[in-house]
């Protein structure tokens, strides 16, 4: 790992980060910590937003937006911190389904968002109208305006993707994947401007599910075409530790899909996308394979554990992301 220059909020060009999940959104609040609100612009998968309870919920843009405000709550791992829950209680008192949970503070969030979308609001505007309300200064981008939704092919069947991933747990084997309406998604239209700008010094892609929080992202339309195309050379860190997911469906999905569940595994199903890849400490032995695909390897601490350890590990990204001139 070579030596860390912490880079200046005041200077620099601007930095865009593909996310969704808890991991991405971990590192999405150390870039936070980094760079300035200009510098930095975050897109998110929306490919897991449904309708709960007759709100739009985004789960993903969500879990963003908390770790950015420093109000997610990191021993559940997903929504806000100090939560209460007795919305829920009085659903199931009713007889409603309770089996998302939302949280008393949560179901503001949601609220807000489905009044402004029914008042013919973008979800862009939505998530900077939420932000302001945060306090938060880079800007949050969802993946698209257009609906797109993760259908997930199981055992039991076709499930939406939060009927596997929260009703039943991730229990089911995972056949295979969809993303219903991509073919008619565009990409949205500020972060097409960013992967178009001059001043573009890094795009990474956060230790996220790669197949159901990052997929989604580069299947848009002209998504993959658009990276290619940039200057800025393409990041990504990987969400695999010794074999695990650090949280979530990941690494089980893998073996449900016929693949490793190797850090080298996920630097290979990105395959000529990426310029370089960040490995964990523990996975070092894999840097001469990752090497081998023409990728830029560096081997960093990437267990995230508190804000020290985020703003840390995203130094040691954006540093490594500046010594790569050359694009593949």
């Amino acid at each position: 790992m070579s030596d860390v220059v912490e880079p200046n909020k005041n200077t620099g060009g601007r930095v865009l980060a593909l996310t969704g999940g808890v991991g991405g959104a971990k590192l999405a609040r150390g870039l936070a910590g980094v760079l300035s609100g200009s510098q930095l612009t975050i897109a998110a998968n929306t490919a897991d937003d449904f309708d709960y309870w007759g709100l739009r919920i985004c789960p993903d843009l969500d879990s963003v937006m908390y770790a950015l405000a420093d109000l997610n709550d990191d021993v559940r791992g997903w929504g806000l911190k100090d939560e209460s829950w007795r919305a829920g209680i009085a659903m199931r008192r009713l007889g409603g389904d309770e089996w998302f949970q939302i949280g008393d503070q949560d179901v503001a969030t949601h609220i807000f968002r489905s009044q402004m979308l029914a008042r013919g609001a973008s979800l862009l505007d939505v998530t900077e109208k939420l932000c302001a309300g945060l306090g938060i200064a880079p800007s949050l981008v969802p993946m698209s305006e257009d609906k797109v939704a993760t259908k997930v092919n199981t055992d039991l069947g076709w499930l939406d993707f939060q009927e596997y991933f929260v009703r039943d747990q991730c229990e089911p084997e995972v056949r295979g994947l969809a993303f219903e309406g991509i073919e008619s998604a565009d990409l949205h239209p500020a972060i097409v401007e960013i992967l178009e700008a001059d001043d573009l010094d890094a795009i990474i892609i956060c230790p996220s599910n790669p197949f159901v929080s990052v997929d989604p992202i580069l299947s848009l339309q002209g998504c993959r075409a658009l990276l290619e195309a940039a200057t800025a050379p393409i990041i990504a860190v990987s969400p695999i530790i010794a074999g695990r997911a650090v949280k979530g469906p990941a690494a089980k999905m893998m073996r449900e899909l016929a693949m490793p569940a190797s850090a080298l595994a996920v630097a290979s199903y990105y395959g000529d996308l990426l310029d370089g890849y960040v490995l964990d400490e523990l996975d070092a032995d894999y840097a001469s394979d990752v090497a081998a695909l023409g990728i830029e390897v560096c081997i960093a601490p990437t267990m995230m554990t508190d804000v020290d350890s985020k703003v840390r590990l995203a130094e040691i990204v954006l540093d490594f992301a500046a010594g790569i001139t050359t694009r593949q």
